[in-house]
């Protein structure tokens, strides 16, 4: 199979820059959330730290799905990948392949996208739904199949061109079957998994918990333990808004924990890695709420 990739450098200093500066205003915010009282100060510093932190998975994710993005081509198969999205299309299946600035009506972009990662459905009035798999907006090609318009942006489209109209040429070998994988394909996989079903709803129950019991205590305290000394005295003495911390680290190390889950879990030589993880993420959760009942029952 002869592979094509489309334009990478761009997109990789886009997406690292931009999880550069969410990381250090994330640090931030995070930094100054200690030992404020609980005011609007420390109401618009968590905001802050929820707003920078929560796109850095998404951001991760995208420049490993730049990392893996192909066009393949051979005389049966034309296979599309975008990180944990692919498409396997029968070369027979393709009913054209044009440059999108052929189309009388201009071809309408996702709203969401980065250099990079232009991604999404979006509809046009002469193709019906196109898929977005490409890093650039200009120079895309479209592969049509009778189920579906896909924009792709190989970094040479004449010569991906060429080779797929020589492919054609030359006829399949073998009949192909298309196949569609995406991210969520995943997560239905791991899902049918009964340990892996009850470690997520472990996890979630247990957050939940300790997010509730949390919220319910701080009316009624003042000044809260965060730290001990070597004979297990309380020392740093913080506001007690600094226990909504608590929860909030431990449902940010739950994503994290169940995001790596899945990275493992869709190779099948690496699932007993991925229910570790999960099992893992649990128990560092349930040690959070043993973290909080410990610091509400130390005498000051």
């Amino acid at each position: 199979m002869k592979f094509f990739f489309p334009p990478k450098q761009r997109g990789y200093l886009v997406h690292l820059a931009l999880m550069a500066a969410l990381g250090l205003l994330a640090v931030f915010a995070a930094w100054n959330v200690y030992g404020v009282p609980l005011d609007l100060r420390f109401s618009l510093f968590i905001a802050l730290f929820l707003a920078t932190f929560l796109p850095l998975p998404a951001l991760a994710y995208r420049v490993y799905a730049l990392s893996r993005a192909s066009y393949g081509l051979d005389r049966n198969t034309l296979r599309l990948t975008w990180g944990l999205r692919s498409e396997e299309i029968p070369v027979g299946d393709v009913e054209w392949l044009r440059p999108a600035d052929d189309l009388t009506t201009p071809l309408a972009l996702p709203w969401l996208r980065l250099p990079g990662g232009i991604l999404g459905v979006t509809r046009h009035p002469d193709l019906r739904e196109v898929e977005f798999l490409a890093s650039r907006a200009d120079s895309l090609l479209l592969v049509a199949t009778a189920r579906q318009v896909y924009a792709i942006s190989p970094a040479d489209p004449a010569a991906f061109a060429a080779a797929f109209q020589k492919t054609v040429e030359m006829g399949s070998l073998r009949n192909a079957e298309s196949r569609s994988e995406y991210p969520s394909f995943v997560v239905g996989l791991a899902w049918e998994n009964r340990l892996a079903r009850g470690l997520w709803v472990a996890g979630l129950l247990i957050n939940l918990g300790l997010l509730v019991w949390a919220s319910i205590l701080l009316p009624g305290l003042q000044r809260l333990p965060l730290g001990f000394d070597t004979l297990g005295r309380p020392i740093d003495l913080a506001p007690a808004g600094q226990l909504i911390l608590i929860p909030l680290l431990s449902a940010l190390l739950a994503l994290a924990g169940w995001l790596a889950g899945l990275f493992f879990y869709r190779r099948e030589e690496l699932r007993p890695l991925a229910l570790a993880v999960w099992l893992s993420s649990a128990l560092s959760s349930l040690s959070f709420l043993l973290a909080v009942f410990f610091i509400v029952t130390t005498p000051l």
